[in-house]
């Protein structure tokens, strides 16, 4: 899939930048949960509440596949991932919960549960890998994870907590939000082990002025820090899946390679009405489940920021034009949905070593007064051999280029990637990756629908430093970065040759890791530079936003029984790393919505 690459270190390091890049979310687990860990049913699904989509029988009419055997479910969350887990387990303390998961489990996915795979789970572009890869319209590579665990299985682990400035926007209560986050860090989180390379970092920043050093901390404070991470002392990465832990299995159910088609309404009273889901499973066959008529039952979307919007038009509630161009039963007119998407855009300046280092991935971070984040990742290599490949990937049904035009696929193209391909990539790559995130972009765009197949990607635009704020932003990023890799203590860490920042510039230029077309002066001019190699972090938002899709407590407006607990609500990226936010969120929402049902009763 890599056809524009122009040299085997090119290939190798686009490979390790595709994974890198993700910073959007096992080994013993802990106490808390070794309890509920002894009812295991078999070892791949871990849980007694976890089966295949194919287990489930349909209550509803025979034009589905049915034995009637299961009931009404008091709600019904579609999508088991960073959000929808520690969500499904909050409510099934007190109610039946349904979760339907289009992926398959992380506990048996070797390229999930070890930091060293973390590249290879991303570069594998297979029907059964936990990342679905995508090309936004900006020319930009992204992925989407498919998997129980959301984006907590597929990033770089790092965890960070949102500042009190965003909990303050998001009109949450603060009380309930510090409780919240330690429900999550318990059970997951863990303090790293800093490698050589990191604590260069750390040294570079504070020497080039990113202070104060604030230590190891989950806050989101301004200067130097070392943050919290999903992977434990032996390298081994525990996810959102893991705080199903929390659940009371009596009442949880999760279904994997359950493919949500639509959500159902019932369009009789002056407002649509949820009445259920209908759902494919990993068979090809069809199911509906239904909610239970009790009030205060609802289906809760969880699909993250691309997911989201995608379901609500595929299900008739979006703008009337796009429903009706893919002949879509129009629910309800909502012009916003898919719209203010964002993402925060990234740029890296390649710093390469004559000694072997070890591997990392983000621990420590630069928070800057200009609104911009400096970390670093650290010895990854790739053999591809241990990457699902094919050499269809200059068709319009691969998926990873189904979005491109098709002049971009021309077939000398086709066998340069096919002749490339031969290169045997064992080494490790011996250096690092210093990046820049820009937090809080001001450049917005939008999500629309290609078809109405569900397992399709949409069609996702950025527009990354189209606000010109947003550039100048990136420029003074990129000139503190080349500050950092510079800097004395950083040379004295890395033992190598001090080198011309031009030259550093020029790597990441000619690794194309984008589609973006490439200019001669890209690495004098930085603004040129930055729209030239920009990438994704992964922790794009929006498509779903509070006050034009959903109300404040994330209720879908104009229509009953239906929210959005994800990502998608976001109108910007909370914290550092937005993995531990979203799971705050999903453990906050579920408490709050026990405490408004049932008030003291609740118990939590």
């Amino acid at each position: 899939m890599f056809w524009f690459l122009q040299s085997p270190m090119a290939l190798k390091l686009f490979l390790f930048l595709f994974a890198l890049l993700l910073c959007l979310p096992t080994s013993l687990s802990s106490t808390a949960s070794k309890g509920k860990e002894q009812k295991l049913k078999f070892n791949p699904y871990r849980y007694t509440f976890i089966d295949k989509a194919s287990t489930f029988a349909s209550s509803s009419s025979s034009s589905f596949s049915s034995n009637g055997q299961d009931s009404t479910y008091d709600y019904i969350v579609i999508g088991g991932g960073t959000a929808g887990c520690p969500l499904a387990a909050t409510l099934s303390r007190n109610f039946s919960v349904l979760v339907l998961e289009r992926g398959g489990v992380p506990f048996t996915n070797a390229n999930v549960s070890f930091l060293r795979n973390f590249h290879i789970g991303l570069a594998d572009t297979s029907a059964s890998s936990a990342s679905q890869a995508f090309v936004s319209t900006d020319g930009v590579y992204n992925a989407r994870a498919r998997v129980l665990g959301g984006g907590s299985c597929i990033n770089a682990g790092f965890y960070s907590r949102a500042d009190a400035a965003f909990v303050k926007r998001a009109g949450w209560d603060p009380k309930l939000v510090n409780e919240s986050y330690p429900w999550v860090e318990r059970e997951i989180v863990h303090q790293p082990k800093l490698t050589l390379w990191q604590k260069a970092l750390r040294d570079s920043l504070l020497e080039v002025g990113v202070r104060p050093f604030n230590g190891f901390t989950y806050d989101h404070v301004s200067g130097t820090k070392i943050g919290g991470t999903i992977f434990d002392r032996f390298g081994r990465r525990h996810t959102a899946a893991e705080l199903l832990a929390y659940a009371n299995p009596q009442k949880l159910r999760v279904l994997i390679y359950a493919t949500v088609q639509k959500i159902v309404f019932d369009t009789s009273g002056t407002r649509p009405r949820v009445t259920g889901v209908i759902f494919k499973d990993e068979k090809g066959n069809q199911h509906q489940a239904l909610l239970s008529n009790r009030k205060g039952s609802e289906v809760i979307l969880s699909s993250g920021a691309i997911g989201s919007p995608q379901m609500l038009m595929l299900s008739g509630i979006g703008p009337k034009r796009e429903l009706k161009r893919l002949k879509i039963p129009l629910v309800l007119e909502n012009e916003h949905v898919g719209k203010g998407m964002a993402d925060n855009p990234m740029n890296t300046i390649l710093v390469p070593s004559k000694q072997p280092i070890e591997q990392s991935l983000i621990q420590t971070v630069g928070i800057t007064k200009m609104g911009v984040y400096v970390e670093a990742s650290t010895g990854f290599g790739q053999s591809p051999e241990s990457i699902h490949t094919h050499y269809g990937v200059m068709s319009d049904k691969n998926e990873l280029f189904s979005t491109i035009p098709a002049k971009q696929r021309r077939p000398e193209a086709t066998q340069a990637y096919i002749r490339r391909n031969k290169y045997q990539l064992h080494e490790a790559f011996n250096g690092s990756f210093i990046l820049e995130k820009l937090a809080y972009p001001i450049s917005r765009g939008h999500l629309s629908l290609l078809n109405t197949n569900v397992d399709d990607n949409p069609s996702v635009t950025f527009n990354y430093f189209k606000h010109p704020v947003d550039l100048q932003r990136c420029v003074e990023a990129i000139r503190l970065v080349s500050k950092v890799v510079t800097s004395k203590r950083f040379l004295n860490y890395t033992q190598c040759d001090k080198q011309n920042v031009h030259e550093m510039l020029s790597l990441s230029v000619k690794a194309n890791i984008n589609l973006r077309p490439k200019q001669v002066n890209d690495t004098k001019s930085m603004a040129q530079f930055c729209k030239d190699t920009v990438v994704t972090i992964w922790h794009y938002h929006g498509g779903c936003l509070v006050g034009k899709v959903v109300s404040p407590d994330r209720k879908v407006l104009g229509v009953n029984r239906l929210r959005v607990i994800d990502g998608s609500t976001f109108d910007e990226s909370p914290g550092t790393n937005p993995q531990a936010t979203v799971m705050m969120m999903g453990r906050y929402m579920g408490v709050k919505i026990l405490r408004e049902r049932l008030g003291n009763k609740a118990g939590v």
